[in-house]
Formats: C-alpha cells, sequence, structure tokens
C-alpha cells in the first residue's frame, strides 16, 4: 500500500475535515456525491484506507469496492432517471487520475451532456490478428506465471509497513507410502529363491570355539 505522503483531499473528507454529501458508507468504504459532476448523481466509490492506484489496492478490497458500485449504480439510476452510465476508474497520472486516492466514478448519462469517453478510440488503428494474439498468449502467462510478484498491498503488515515481497512457487508434493508401493511394482521378478547362509561352530585344539560358514541352502531346504 502506498501511504499518503502528500495532502490528500479524499482523507480529508473521509476524517471529517470538510464538507461532505455521503450516500454510502461501511467499515471499508464510503461513497459521495462529486462536488464537481457530469450531471446530478455523479458518486464517487472510495476506500477508507488510503491506497493510491489500483495497483495498490487488496483484491479482497477491490472486490468488495465493486458490489458497493453495483448497488449503488442501481440507486443512481432510479433516482436521475438515467437508465445509462459510465463506471470509471483513472488509475495513474498518465490515465487521468486527478486525486492521489483511488476512486471509482459512477456517472449518469444524459443525451447531448458533452462528456465522452471515445471507444473505440478514433486514434487508434487496428493490429494484425497475430499482434492481438500475442498479447492475449503474454497475458495468460502473466496470470499463470507461479513466480509474479503479489500486489504490495497485500503483504502490509499491521497496515503501517509492508512486507518484503516474497515469491510464491508451486512445489509438487510427493505421497510416500505411494512412491514405496509404485517402487515394489516396478521390481523386476525374483528369478531364484532366496538363499540362507548358515554358521558352523566347531572345538578348536585347545577347546575354543571356531565359527565358519556352511553351504549354502535354499530356504525350502530340510
Amino acid at each position: 500500500m502506498t501511504r499518503e505522503t502528500a495532502h490528500c483531499t479524499f482523507c480529508d473528507l473521509i476524517q471529517g475535515a470538510a464538507e461532505v454529501s455521503i450516500c454510502h458508507e461501511d467499515a471499508d468504504s464510503i461513497a459521495f456525491l462529486d462536488i464537481q459532476p457530469v450531471n446530478n448523481g455523479h458518486v464517487l466509490v472510495v476506500p477508507r484506507e488510503h491506497y493510491e492506484s489500483l495497483a495498490d489496492v487488496p483484491q479482497e478490497l477491490g472486490l468488495h469496492l465493486f458490489k458497493v458500485t453495483m448497488r449503488l449504480a442501481g440507486a443512481v439510476t432510479e433516482v436521475t432517471g438515467c437508465n445509462d452510465l459510465n463506471i470509471v476508474v483513472n488509475s495513474g497520472k498518465e490515465a487521468g487520475q486527478d486525486e492521489p486516492h483511488f476512486h471509482v466514478h459512477i456517472i449518469p448519462r444524459r443525451e447531448g451532456d458533452g462528456f465522452d469517453i471515445p471507444l473505440p478510440f478514433a486514434g487508434s488503428s487496428m493490429p494484425d490478428r497475430t499482434v492481438l494474439d500475442a498479447y492475449a498468449v503474454r497475458i495468460i502467462s502473466a496470470l499463470r506465471d507461479p513466480m509474479r510478484h503479489a500486489s504490495p498491498a497485500a503483504e502490509t503488515v499491521n497496515k503501517t509497513k509492508t512486507a518484503p515481497r516474497e515469491r510464491v512457487v508451486a512445489v509438487r508434493r510427493f505421497d510416500e507410502p505411494a512412491r514405496r508401493a509404485a517402487r515394489a511394482d516396478d521390481a523386476p521378478p525374483a528369478t531364484a529363491p532366496r538363499r540362507k547362509r548358515t554358521l558352523t561352530i566347531e572345538e578348536g585344539p585347545h577347546g575354543e570355539l571356531q565359527y565358519g560358514p556352511a553351504a549354502d541352502r535354499p530356504d525350502d531346504a530340510a
């Protein structure tokens, strides 16, 4: 998690240091009306903890924020009479984020309101299918890579310090009894019966006992 190092307007609002028109709040999130709305009913959904961008938000909190957004979207539609909405996240300066505190826009849309997020983008070209397929493969690989780093926010310790990143590797686990059984199954069949080795005991010339090997004989010998 990226802790605030400069003034954050949203943190002031959450802490009650400024006026704000709240329409939802719970232990982890708060939603309020944008003071410069595209249309009336423009709502911002914000985490109470300070996370700067989408990359910093823990996955569980991100899911909660989206659930809150979905609930509020229905209410905004009912109240404003607008059937169309934009749900917008600007994550990072180059993406147009104007406050250093992650937030989700719920923007009711009216015909002719002049606001637009034009997609498809008029300045873009249509890449060759091989380029699209290559990016798809790379994204799939990134999702499956067991060595990828977890989000820094997911490794926060006591909400004040960020733990060092750890590499997580999937390790095969073996069932040792099953391995022993497999080895037994793979063992070559016996080609001859086991032979028993015995010793002879004789009295020496001075009365001492002398031990010597006797002839090998099969286990089933009489």
